[in-house]
């Protein structure tokens, strides 16, 4: 199975459980279920050849200028990662299943569910970091929703928002980090990337890519001093904290920092910098763990601990280290995932997940206390499980580490933290599970089904199974992982006795002193919960507010709502960037010389700066600014044809007619002048600062006409490929609908969106208080005695079968003359407006056959499909073709795929002017306009009837 199948399959999940949930929460899960271990199954088929030293890849180019391709690889290490999301994952469906109440919709959390299972998949397996990075952020999204999937609980809220804060802004970083990483490499694609080791360590830009890509990692993984954000989220339903807080989400970080291993481990400032965090995080996860009542609280917290021994091991920069980081992430998966799930079991069993409140449900429980003594012995680093391997080799690792100059101080933090971990692991065996049954028990303890304990069932037994028997059950998969993160052979050796030695005298240290942690607990906890310390909300809801509260300072003192303050700063900003390149920057010189001016031109300039003045003068009259904003239009229309661009010509005479005709409708329900807002201070500074827009952008055109530049235009290529390629020798057209169409396709898009914003917005006024306002509407210019003249009719209808035929015309001619489908749409959209004006809406309204929204969704279909259709045959999206064909008695003419796209802009465009005279003439209506029934106000044919 490809790789990209593998990365799609948990998305196609996504989309199921929306669609089948109606059919039950068992068909919901058994779908979602059923592509996870098709995913998983896939992913299995490879691991012969990844054993061999194989590298699967699958490559599609997307946008290969930009470096931006869709490429997937999977080896040893994405393999192991893979296998922890999909096979956990499946794990976590059966019982969500079981697990979330009646009320929940299931639906929904398997959608968001499979969402997050696909963007860790997706991390996981990619081989360009800018696809990685698209991954990453959808792992922060679908979390969110994840996290806060329970709604009505305020933690849940406060801990999603707390999770995504966080991650996104790590995210942030290492967004930059990367392009930084992908600048230096030369390539954005991680198998070139980390053949780059020497050139990335050897450039100035290796520390500040290194921070911004570690903060990222930090962020995700709960590293010191960003940890706080995990133990909030426990608000999520046990499901979610069992697959995100232990296998996946908070794994994200370490995936990283071991993928990048090759090319950013091995210097002092990994170590120095990733060690010491790794340390101090498991140091202070652990002690606070033992301190937390909450279950889910203490297994997030040393959550906390076991992701910052890794990213200690991992900064270690040695084989051995990132040999024992690989083989704890397999161990820290089992036994914390299998421990999340008996956390849920309690709390659906007993009503309460508070250890005071627990106790004695050995007996009560026997399955859940046989399961979750196994994984906290194994957590707690107890022989013969497979935690005590791991944890074996980290101490191993940790006592011949040198660390700001001293040789044992680093061992020494280590096995203090590994005591603080044994003693939160007894604790969790010892206050849950021991003692007597008691009676003050929310509700009657009772033992899960087993679609609840198949998970943990499976897991724990993975946790025997690896610590009796380490090479028969992970060597192999250790071996290709740790392969894979060192860019090396490695030879793993996992074995329970290695004889007495450092590690060996800290781990029974670590039992003892731990042990007797937990005898005297109550003293401890006391004296814990009397000692004043930083409480990690409070910190982030003051610094959260303090800078919401900054943004809306700066906020309301820079943007009070008026348009003219925004383009104020804009404009002064960007003329004070221009003045700084003009005097600080070298001029090119003037290579192209001065072209003479003839008189017509002349005239059309003066003119041009006349009618520009005259809206500035004049302005405060709307219709008749209008009327000059219309003539400037028509100027540079002719400014168009007189350079040669008749396209440009066509583009612009139609915009400005429907422009101002609709501009004139919309003139009818507004004031017809502007009051005197600004004082003469404040008008004098705009004209200022409008002067100085106005010299900056001449002076800067002046210099680019004059200059010759050292990069070629794109005009050239477009010259020479515009028939070849598109079939079109309208060069301009063929730019439209084949080199640039999607940017044609985006913009029929927003078009249509714009069209229907605006009926939206009729909509509203047209109910409550504004259409009472409208009822009550008084108009302040008296009306004509005839709004449907004569003339006007019988002129309309006579131009109409006309413009339709110069619409058609222009549009077919468009793929190789001045033409197209906007222009087109634009032309029978004028002589549509001309019908609706001469006799009124709702006569023309009465005859329309096709409503105006079919229209713009026609219009943006046929222009989807077409793009569509090129992916049926390899091509890329919106790629067209071209042929000839020749019928009896017609001449041999070109038939281009462009044409169905130009033919979705047309109807776009059409369906878009339209629906804005719908919606301005709905306004008129309720605003007491008559309605006319007849198409013209005085029909002479009934008046000679009448006599006779």
């Amino acid at each position: 199975m490809s790789p990209a199948l593998i990365a799609a399959l948990p998305f196609l999940g996504a989309l199921l459980p929306g669609l089948l949930i109606r059919s039950g929460r068992n068909v919901a899960a058994t779908s979602c279920g059923t592509l996870t271990l098709l995913a998983l199954i896939g992913l299995c088929l490879h691991i012969p050849g990844v054993l061999d030293g194989a590298t699967i890849t699958a490559h599609y180019s997307w946008i290969p200028r930009l470096g931006l391709d869709i490429s997937f690889r999977i080896d040893g290490l994405a393999l192991l990662f893979a296998m922890l999301i999909l096979g956990i994952g499946l794990l976590i469906i059966i019982y969500a299943r079981y697990y979330l109440d009646r009320e929940d919709p299931v639906g929904q959390f398997l959608t968001y569910l499979m969402l997050f299972q696909g963007a860790m998949v997706g991390i996981v397996l990619s081989d360009n970091i800018l696809l990685l990075l698209i991954f990453w952020e959808l792992t922060s999204l679908s979390s969110f929703l994840l996290i806060g999937y329970w709604k009505h609980l305020p933690d849940g809220r406060q801990g999603a928002r707390m999770a995504l804060t966080v991650t996104a802004m790590g995210g942030l970083a290492m967004i930059g980090g990367m392009l930084i990483l992908g600048q230096i490499a030369g390539s954005y694609r991680i198998s070139e990337i980390l053949a780059a080791r020497d050139l990335v360590q050897a450039s100035p830009l290796y520390l500040p890519a290194l921070l911004l890509i570690l903060t990222g990692a930090f962020t995700k993984s709960a590293q010191f001093p960003f940890h706080f954000w995990l133990p909030h989220a426990m608000a999520a339903p046990t499901p979610v904290s069992a697959y995100l807080h232990s296998a996946t989400m908070v794994k994200a970080g370490l995936f990283l920092m071991a993928r990048l291993w090759p090319v950013l481990a091995g210097t002092t400032e990994w170590f120095h910098i990733v060690a010491t965090t790794g340390l101090i995080t498991m140091l202070i996860g652990a002690v606070i763990a033992l301190f937390k009542d909450d279950l889910k609280a203490l297994l997030a917290f040393s959550t906390v601990s076991h992701l910052g021994m890794i990213t200690m091991l991992l900064g270690l920069g040695t084989k051995a280290g990132a040999i024992a980081a690989v083989f704890h992430i397999i161990n820290h998966a089992t036994f914390k995932a299998s421990l999340f799930m008996i956390a849920g079991i309690i709390d659906h069993g007993t009503g309460t997940r508070s250890i005071r409140l627990l106790g004695g449900l050995r007996a009560l429980m026997p399955a859940t206390f046989l399961i979750g003594t196994l994984a906290a012995l194994s957590m707690a680093g107890i022989p013969p499980l497979n935690g005590f391997l791991s944890k074996e080799m980290m101490l191993q690792e940790a006592s011949g580490t040198q660390w700001f100059g001293t040789d044992n101080l680093f061992f020494l933090i280590a096995g203090f933290a590994s005591i603080f971990s044994v003693a939160y692991s007894l604790r969790f065996i010892w206050q849950v599970y021991m003692g007597p049954p008691r009676d003050t028990y929310p509700e009657t303890p009772h033992e899960a089904g087993p679609g609840l304990l198949f998970g943990p069932a499976v897991l724990v037994a993975l946790v025997v199974l690896i610590g009796l028997m380490p090479m028969t059950m992970v060597g192999w998969l250790v071996r290709a992982s740790a392969d894979a993160v060192t860019g090396m052979p490695t030879d793993p050796h996992i074995q329970m006795w290695h004889g007495v030695n450092p590690a060996l005298i800290a781990s029974i240290v670590a039992v003892t002193v731990g042990a007797l942690l937990v005898a005297i607990h109550a003293p401890l906890q006391r004296a814990w919960d009397a000692a004043p310390r930083p409480e990690a909300e409070a910190i982030f809801d003051w610094l959260v507010g303090h800078a919401v509260s900054i943004a809306q300072a700066l906020d309301t003192a820079l943007h009070d709502g008026r348009l003219a303050r925004g383009a104020a700063m804009m404009s002064v900003t960007a003329v004070a960037a221009g003045g700084l390149a003009w005097i600080t920057g070298i001029a090119p010189p003037h290579s192209r010389p001065m072209l003479p001016i003839s008189t017509v031109p002349f005239i059309g300039f003066v003119l041009l700066i006349v009618a520009t003045g005259c809206v500035v003068a004049f302005h405060r009259n709307r219709i008749l600014a209008l009327v000059l904003i219309g003539i400037v239009g028509l100027i540079v229309s002719c400014a168009f044809v007189y350079i040669s661009a008749p396209d440009l010509a066509l583009t612009q005479i139609s915009v400005e007619v429907v422009t101002v005709m609709l501009m004139l409708l919309a003139l009818n329900f507004l004031p017809k002048r502007t009051w005197v807002e600004t004082g003469a201070v404040r008008r004098g500074a705009d004209a200022l600062i409008a002067a100085m827009v106005g010299l900056g952008m001449a002076g800067l055109s002046y210099v680019i006409l004059r200059s010759d530049f050292d990069l070629g235009t794109i005009s050239d290529y477009l010259l020479a490929n515009s028939y070849t390629q598109g079939g079109g020798t309208n060069v301009v057209n063929v730019i439209l609908v084949d080199f640039r169409g999607y940017d044609t396709f985006g913009e029929i898009t927003v078009l249509g969106i714009a069209a229907l914003v605006i009926f939206a917005m009729t909509e509203t006024l047209l109910t409550g208080s504004s259409a009472r306002r409208l009822t009550n509407w008084r108009h302040d210019q008296r009306r004509a005695g005839d709004r449907h003249p004569l003339m006007l009719v019988v002129a309309t209808r006579l131009i109409l079968p006309i413009s339709l035929t110069v619409g058609l015309f222009i549009f077919l001619r468009g793929h190789n003359e001045p033409g197209g489908g906007f222009i087109a749409g634009l032309i029978v959209a004028i002589a549509l407006l001309m019908q609706y004006m001469a006799s009124g809406f709702a006569w023309a309204q009465e005859r329309q056959r096709v409503p105006f929204h079919a229209l713009i969704g026609a219009g943006v279909l046929v222009a989807a499909a077409t793009g569509v259709g090129a992916w049926l045959f390899g091509l890329p999206f919106l790629t067209s073709t071209y042929g000839y064909v020749k019928l009896p008695l017609i001449e041999k003419f070109e038939l281009a795929t462009a044409m169905a796209f130009d033919l979705g802009v047309f109807l776009c465009v059409l369906g878009a002017v339209m629906l804005a005279l719908n919606s301005l003439s709905r306004i008129a209506r309720r605003t007491g306009a008559p309605v006319n029934i007849e198409p013209m106000d005085v029909d002479p044919s009934r008046t000679v009837t009448e006599a006779q």
